[in-house]
């Protein structure tokens, strides 16, 4: 088991960059060949990561820069953002970036060009776009923010302590409390409308169009959540240190960092497959037809 040691610039200092634990009940990993389309290079430890319908954004903490990858795996270019950038999203049009350590949130062009730079909350990590608006998790206040897409602070609002995974039915905003082992629902003006009970370090959160799935990074566990009123309807194991979640072509892919790993489950909580990626993975998306992964520890993104 993990020690809760997690520290204040993100999960990546300290329980992210323990070595891997092959935890047990695992199925066997499969491993994919290792090449230019399915082993990208990219910053010092990758973090966040977004598809943009077309290209990869991927953020790079310590170079403190996002690269931009193509769906075949090309490396199209690498841009400055602020200090530590964890999370990313993007609007069909524009490239949002949280900035842990600047307590800011970086606006990109399409080409990577820097549009503006808004303050937020303290330790912004987690970006959801949103209808016209951009939603930031504040890992060190407590906070989301809620920026126009003019980069105006259009509100900020409690939820619990040490939040950093958001995701919306496209109804509510749902937001993963690591601290407090719960998830909050606000409304779209930013109400609270309900905490639930998770288990053990929730730290990702998706939505497959009926139900929630929260990631339990210490716990080891996915939980799906029923959307209407955050009832628990099942608990799955996963890996050691479950971390990004998503969900494509009614699949539930979760990375755990501990073993290296990516899983597909079933919305059913059946799990499909498991297969090895990079070290220490974070986070994950998908274009539809592949996974990519960041590995936080090996400094690349595997295509899955």
């Amino acid at each position: 088991m993990r020690t809760k040691l997690l520290s204040s610039a993100l999960i990546l200092v300290g329980a992210l960059m323990l070595l891997p634990v092959v935890a047990n009940g695992q199925t066997e990993l499969t491993a994919a060949p290792v090449s230019r389309e399915n082993e990208v290079i990219v910053g010092e430890a990758p973090t966040g990561i977004a598809f943009d319908g077309t290209a990869f954004w991927v953020t790079n903490q310590f170079s403190k820069t996002v690269s931009r990858i193509s769906s075949t795996g090309s490396l199209l270019g690498s841009y400055p953002v602020g200090n530590n950038p964890t999370g990313v999203a993007c609007d069909g049009t524009s490239v949002w970036v949280a900035n842990s350590a600047d307590n800011t949130v970086t606006k990109l062009s399409g080409k990577g060009a820097v549009v503006g730079t808004y303050k937020v909350g303290d330790g912004p990590i987690g970006v959801l776009v949103f209808q016209t608006n951009v939603w930031v998790t504040n890992e060190r206040d407590g906070t989301v923010t809620v920026l126009s897409s003019a980069g105006d602070v259009l509100g900020t609002f409690a939820v619990g302590a040490r939040p950093l995974g958001i995701t919306t039915d496209g109804t509510n905003i749902w937001v993963t409390n690591n601290k407090s082992n719960t998830v909050s629902k606000l409304s779209s003006k930013g109400a609270l409308l309900g905490t639930y009970k998770v288990g053990d370090g929730p730290f990702g959160i998706a939505y497959d169009g009926a139900s929630i799935w929260v990631t339990n990074f210490f716990g080891g566990t996915v939980m799906k959540l029923n959307a209407l009123d955050g009832s628990i309807i099942g608990t799955f194991k996963t890996g050691d240190g479950a971390a990004g979640v998503t969900v494509s072509r009614g699949q539930v892919l979760i990375v755990n960092n501990g073993t290296n790993s990516i899983m597909k489950f079933s919305t059913e909580g059946t799990l499909l497959s498991t297969a090895i990626v990079g070290r220490s993975p974070f986070a994950v998306a998908s274009d539809g037809t592949y996974a990519w992964v960041t590995n936080s520890g090996s400094n690349s993104v595997s295509k899955r």
